[in-house]
């Protein structure tokens, strides 16, 4: 292979990886010294290579430690055998700057031979001797190489993938269903697959492969397998994010998106607020016809979406919030952050709406407490109240006390004597008649 095919080669796994060619060119160095150290070099020995893409020239290196005696340990050098069974197991070495090292030929120089290789040269320095390349390995070589540069590539295009969509993280992205595994969904999302698992999705919502759809990019991990990259769609900044690709006026920020409530499949309610002149924030959300919010209802499944006005009046902000239904009056308490919210009798269902959903969206947009009455629910508040405060009024007051009053109850008193009276004198003349009779009677028998 000629030098241009060779360059040509390395610009097309720079852009097929998305991999920087100094990347490529670096994982190229430690393949051929990996090769090197097989074939040549010994297992203890530290190897570079500096390879010359223009030129195609290879250097090869060794590279040492320069140390002094206050570094090292009063123990024997490292033999050649210890050397390769440190290199085999290197887990097990662990220097610290702090601690003395004990004396390898392969790793370290004393500081008179490294000044007669390099002059200046100091304890803790790295001076390197030039080794004689070579261009002919063998097969277990050549194997080794290849590994080394597989794992390596596979590596960079891992960080690449991490740090690209790290960047996109709280972005929507088009997605393609590439398998489906139990109830997590795994979609296809360019360089890179993500998952949608089941609390990420919208309710009652089916997948099929193939099926192409706009998903949140709700967190991105690193793994030792890669990127892990967790996808939603049942995230409110999904309904925010649509809005913004669909509505040029939230991209240029003409208008702006307050705040958002959302429960996934069924409904949402985004507040918007232009302070721009002449700019309606409601009107261009919607567009014309409705066409900009159809595409995000479509694109969700046909989510009901309500669009109101944001408004810094807090009363007004609520009233708009319980759209579609009409609002008479807001009462409002800062202290314990709730609101009393008076409709007409006629308009109370659709203010609460069906399970309450219409009055607990508006709750969660506005972050205030709301609680929807009727004008007929407060007149009898008001009614109710009234009664008890005229009841303690009278308790109060005390039973009434007058002479007129004592004097009547007196009169009565002595009518009702009366009365017993002559119901006795009564029954006495009746009993007399009675007896009067029987005599009567028993003359003429």
């Amino acid at each position: 292979m000629d030098q241009k095919q060779f360059l040509l080669a390395l610009n097309q796994i720079a852009e097929e990886k998305g991999i920087s060619q100094e990347q490529i060119i670096e994982t190229l160095e430690m393949a051929i010294a990996a090769a090197y150290k097989k074939d040549y070099g010994k297992k203890g020995q530290n190897i570079k290579v500096k390879f010359d893409p223009k030129t195609g020239e290879i250097k090869v290196f060794q590279v040492f430690l320069v140390v002094d005696k206050s570094m090292l340990k009063e123990e024997s050098p490292v033999t050649e055998e210890e050397a390769e069974q440190m290199a085999a197991e290197p887990e097990k070495e662990t220097e610290e700057k702090d601690k003395k090292i004990r004396f390898n030929p392969f790793k370290h120089i004393m500081v008179e031979d490294a000044q007669k290789i390099k002059k200046g040269a100091k304890a803790e320095d790295e001076i390197q001797t030039k080794l004689e390349a070579h261009t002919d390995y063998g097969r277990i070589a050549a194997q080794t190489a290849k590994q080394v540069i597989v794992q390596r590539l596979r590596e960079a295009e891992r960080e690449v993938i991490f740090n690209e969509y790290s960047a996109k993280e709280g972005e929507v992205v088009s997605a393609i269903v590439q398998r489906i595994e139990g109830r997590n969904i795994f979609l296809d999302i360019g360089k890179a697959s993500g998952v949608l698992f089941p609390e990420e999705q919208i309710p009652g919502e089916r997948f099929f492969i193939g099926q192409r759809l706009r998903v949140f990019i709700l967190k991105v991990e690193k793994t030792p397998k890669g990127a892990n990259i967790v996808l939603s769609r049942a995230y409110p900044k999904l309904v925010s994010r649509l809005f913004a690709i669909e509505v040029p006026e939230i991209s240029t920020g003409a208008v702006q998106i307050k705040s958002i409530a959302r429960e996934p499949g069924s409904r949402t309610k985004i507040a918007v607020y232009s302070e721009e002149e002449g700019v309606d924030p409601v009107g261009s959300c919607v567009g014309q016809k409705g066409s900009r919010v159809q595409t995000v209802i479509n694109e969700l499944g046909g989510e009901k979406i309500d669009i109101i006005e944001w408004n810094e009046e807090t009363d007004k902000y609520i009233a708009n919030a319980l759209s579609p239904a009409k609002v008479l009056d807001v009462e409002i308490s800062d202290k314990i952050r709730t609101a009393v919210v008076i409709v007409p009798e006629d308009q109370l269902s659709l203010a609460i709406g069906q399970k309450g959903q219409n009055v607990r969206l508006a709750a969660k947009l506005t972050g205030w407490k709301i609680d929807v009455k009727s004008e007929a629910m407060i007149k009898a508040e008001k009614k109710a109240k009234r009664r008890p405060a005229a009841s303690a009024k009278r308790k109060q007051a005390g039973p009434p006390q007058s002479e007129g009053l004592g004097g009547e109850t007196k009169g009565k008193e002595k009518k009702t004597k009366k009365v017993k009276k002559t119901s006795a004198s009564a029954k006495a003349t009746a009993d007399k008649k009675d007896e009067k009779k029987e005599e009567s009677d028993k003359k003429e028998l």
